[in-house]
């Protein structure tokens, strides 16, 4: 049975290849996610790294290498994949527009530090994110912080793209939100086909924004404005 699973695995990992693929705009997790504590993720990850190392026939008793497991582990759970867990996820307290702004907010060049969920390589990038109020407006550093809670987990950089503006739309309870991503993969600027140059682009277009062209024109044009302040 395991054998024959495992065949499956290894001929669909063959046919996709290096094509990024994403099944859905929903994180695929398992219903026991989150059983386990941190600490005994940590514990458990610790030990898969440090045999991974061993197979690869790294000497884990080296000063250099012998923190190592413990330092990835920690780093998983806690920072570069903390964007797992529903606990971690910013408060998108908003506020009443009392003074009727009822033209585009951009927040652009929002940093994007990401993972890869194919290879497990870095996705670094810029976010930009704009919205138009229905009543309610949120916090500038609200934006930057939903950009970092779900990019701070395995992603395909389309999903990113979407989950940014589904939970703004939620929190904003309006349909007129729109993100673009600019954003390098380093599983294909540092291995396969190595081209260091390519970025990849995607965007979501919410309510007005992807029915009115001139008002998606207005949000790309924003984007391009220098802000180099120094």
């Amino acid at each position: 049975m395991f054998e024959s699973n495992d065949t499956k695995i290894k001929e669909m990992i063959e046919e996709i290849g290096d094509n990024h693929i994403s099944t859905s705009a929903t994180t695929p997790l398992r219903e026991d996610a989150f059983d386990l504590t941190d600490e005994e993720k940590i514990e458990l990850i610790q030990k898969n790294v440090a045999e991974i190392l061993h197979t690869l026939g790294m000497d884990l008793t080296d000063d250099s290498l012998s923190g190592t497991p413990l330092r990835v582990a920690k780093m998983y759970v806690k920072e570069v994949f903390n964007g797992l867990h529903p606990e971690t996820r910013p408060k998108l307290s908003t506020f009443d527009n009392n003074y009727n702004y009822n033209e585009m907010l951009v927040e652009k060049n929002i940093t994007v530090y990401s993972t890869c969920e194919h290879h497990l390589l870095p996705i670094v990038g810029r976010a930009h994110v704009a919205y138009i109020s229905n009543g309610k407006v949120i916090g500038l550093s609200k934006m930057n912080r939903i950009v970092d809670y779900f990019s701070k987990r395995p992603q395909v950089q389309e999903r990113l793209t979407m989950q940014i503006v589904q939970a703004l739309q939620e929190a904003l309870d309006t349909d007129d939100v729109a993100c673009v991503i600019d954003a390098k993969h380093l599983c294909v600027n540092s291995r396969g086909i190595r081209d260091v140059a390519s970025s990849t682009v995607t965007a979501e277009y919410g309510g007005k924004f992807s029915k009115d062209n001139s008002l998606k024109r207005e949000f790309l044009d924003y984007i391009k404005l220098e802000t180099d302040f120094e």
